[in-house]
């Protein structure tokens, strides 16, 4: 047996992980010279508040066990998501969190809100969840105080299914969310709508 150091793990688990090429983004495994520009990002109360996992303050340190820890196994994955050039810009996973049916989380860095990236990067991953994964539903949860969320989900084709309460780890307490859910069968028919309107 050959034992790996940290950084031979990191590339071997960085190979095994997807890479997700949009018209403008591309997602993949977070690396270790990515934790300072993770921990620029995420250190901001408005993401950590609308995130389960994400502690507010959010150190070096914090980022740095992110990327040591994320995509170990156990069916969880986590891409960060960077522009054409490099910068990074936040993260979109896929998780098993409450239950058999796999959870999409993200969050992006303020500065790239509201110009369509989390639709495009959730989108990626939806893509490759139900085409490569074959999951046959996929789940997801938005704050009712963020309206934002709300509509990316809304545009990925997830359908709300009620309201429910989630800890969120940077408030030390539990918050109403809005539940969605996506299954393959509307996966499939707004990916051929969507390719039909491209086309024409």
């Amino acid at each position: 047996m050959t034992v790996l150091d940290d950084r031979s793990f990191e590339t071997y688990r960085e190979a095994s992980m997807p890479v997700l090429e949009t018209e403008r983004l591309i997602l993949r495994a977070p690396r270790l010279e990515d934790v300072k520009a993770i921990a620029a990002l995420a250190n901001d109360r408005r993401i950590a508040e609308n995130t389960r996992r994400i502690p507010h303050p959010y150190t070096v340190a914090d980022a740095e066990q992110f990327v040591r820890g994320v995509n170990a196994g156990g069916g969880e994955m986590a891409l960060v998501i960077t522009l054409a050039d490099g910068t990074l810009i936040g993260s979109c996973g896929l998780g098993l969190l409450d239950g058999a049916v796999p959870e999409i989380g993200y969050w992006l860095g303020v500065p790239y809100w509201g110009k369509g990236f989390a639709t495009e990067a959730v989108r990626a991953v939806i893509d490759y969840a139900f085409a490569e994964l074959n999951h046959h539903a996929l789940q997801a949860g938005a704050r009712v105080t963020n309206p934002a969320s709300r509509r990316i989900l809304e545009k990925c084709g997830f359908q709300w299914t009620g309201v429910g309460l989630c800890r969120i780890r940077a408030i030390a307490s539990s918050a109403p969310i809005d539940m969605f859910r996506l299954d393959r069968g509307l996966w499939a028919s707004l990916k051929s709508w969507r390719e039909v309107r491209r086309v024409a």
